[in-house]
């Protein structure tokens, strides 16, 4: 049917959008297998220099609950325009930054970028996809950015082996200008009219607030454990903990009571009330943690224990990552012919097979056995992941979808700082007192770090799967009903 076709000019908004939204990234991912020169660097600490990646996210995290504000009151290509400025910055103030806080700085403006680019793509998806087409195209839409954590890696320690860390962001600003930029021009379109919506200023500070101050609470509870592991003072880094996350939680709180009573909110909530859909969002939200927090563990792992180059470890993280972006559009396939429950499930039974083994072999790894058991994870992760906002976002009123959209990316994000921050937390714990880095002692206790890290990995995806479970049960039983 000529309805079920999908546009040239879609493929080319999607690509065009999700590029920038690639190189974000990309150019964390990169920064993540730089952390152990950029600690020598910046004479910073594992539990600071996480602070470049998390501080991203958490960026990302926060821009996204403006996307439903943003898709009603600007068009498609002014997004797009303010997106592209917004990376081409950063990557600029990135070259240029020779002090930790400044490179902070960029990083912050490079996660405003991303945060309008990403969630730009997915609303375009939705908008303007056949419907018979709708999971094959998130598939597309997740290749173009899971794509990006496949190469980054490598990517990093290819360029930092032969030229300085800071030549990547010269690399990334004509691909941005010379590629992204005039594909988005001629193929962002505009398929339904804007409206005079209000951005709810209030709400959206309340929201930062929360989503900085439990990432905070992470970060620090992290410090004042590790600090009393290894002898020091907990005692500020403690109460810094506690203080965020009472005004995390007493701001998310604030967040839902003003939502449920403005007239305008910045996201509209009513549709979290349908209890199949909330699962889904809980396993969305859950499953980043360790899919993004993966990349950072096993570079670190590989660097830090097993003694590898940055280059090596880089390309360890490559064929599991690269594999898993690939089959994000098999997934969605897989999804359209059968249905949710089979494709989702399936996967991530097989997703959580990488940590079970990275847990077994914990204490006798080789960086091929890194490499083989992340690579059984990527496959699973990237074969399902997608598919549960996809099959969310189908069960709430079309009207609602941007802010679904808006939702489940702002968990998404979350998910990936608290994830990072965790996981540095738990190696920043295990390495306290263990003395200099490179030392037997040292690879050791990393190691010791890793295994915490995959038992943990092993019980968020199990909780996820339950979460899944439970909402297919809902699903089954209302079907039954009609």
């Amino acid at each position: 049917m000529p309805d079920e076709r999908i546009p040239g000019k879609l493929i080319g908004a999607i690509v065009a959008v999700g590029s920038l939204a690639f190189i974000g990234i990309l150019t964390e991912t990169v920064m993540t297998v730089l952390f152990p020169q950029l600690m020598r660097e910046f004479n910073v600490d594992t539990a600071t220099v996480q602070w470049i990646t998390t501080i991203y996210l958490l960026v990302v995290a926060a821009t996204m609950p403006l996307s439903s504000y943003l898709n009603r009151r600007f068009k498609h290509r002014t997004l797009f325009l303010a997106a592209v400025a917004l990376a081409v910055l950063g990557s600029l103030i990135m070259i240029v930054g020779h002090a930790f806080p400044v490179i902070l700085i960029a990083r912050v403006i490079q996660g405003m970028g991303s945060g309008v680019a990403t969630p730009l793509m997915i609303n375009i998806i939705l908008e303007q996809s056949p419907k018979s087409k709708v999971g094959r195209l998130m598939g597309v839409g997740s290749l173009v950015i899971t794509v990006a954590p496949a190469i980054g890696p490598t990517v990093g320690g290819a360029v930092s082996s032969i030229l300085p860390w800071r030549a990547i962001f010269v690399i990334v600003i004509p691909i941005i200008l010379l590629v992204s930029l005039p594909v988005g021009l001629k193929c962002v379109e505009q398929h339904r009219p804007t409206e005079e919506a209000r951005l709810n200023s209030l709400q959206f500070v309340s929201i930062v607030l929360a989503l900085c101050g439990l990432v905070m609470f992470l970060n620090q509870a992290g410090v004042a454990v590790s600090a009393a592991v290894s002898g020091g003072s907990a005692t500020v880094s403690a109460v810094f903990a506690v203080v965020s996350l009472i005004v995390g939680l007493g701001a998310l709180l604030f967040f839902g009571w003003s939502s449920k009573r403005s007239f305008s909110p910045l996201i509209r909530l009513g549709w979290l009330r349908d209890p199949m859909v909330l699962l889904h969002l809980i396993a969305y939200m859950l499953l980043p943690i360790v899919g993004i927090g993966f990349g950072y563990v096993i570079t670190n792992v590989a660097q830090l224990s097993l003694g590898t180059s940055a280059f090596l470890s880089g390309a360890l993280v490559l064929p599991g990552a690269l594999i898993g972006a690939f089959f994000a559009p098999v997934g969605g396939m897989l999804y359209d012919r059968f249905g949710p429950v089979r494709p989702i499930l399936g996967a991530f039974f097989a997703a959580i097979c990488g940590p079970i083994l990275l847990l077994v072999f914990s204490m006798r790894l080789t960086p091929v056995m890194l490499a083989g058991f992340y690579f059984i994870f990527g496959l699973g992760y990237s074969l399902g992941f997608s598919n549960i906002m996809t099959n969310a976002l189908r069960n709430i009123a079309p009207q609602f979808m941007p802010d679904g959209n808006a939702v489940f990316n702002t968990c998404l994000q979350f998910g990936g700082a608290a994830g990072t921050a965790l996981f540095s937390t738990i190696l920043s714990v295990a390495q306290a007192g263990a003395g200099e880095e490179g030392g037997a002692t040292f690879r050791h206790a990393t190691a010791v770090g890793g295994s915490w890290t995959f038992a943990t990995m092993i019980g968020i995806v199990a909780i996820a799967i339950c979460c899944l479970i439970a909402a297919f049960r809902i699903g089954a039983k209302r079907n039954s009903r009609l």
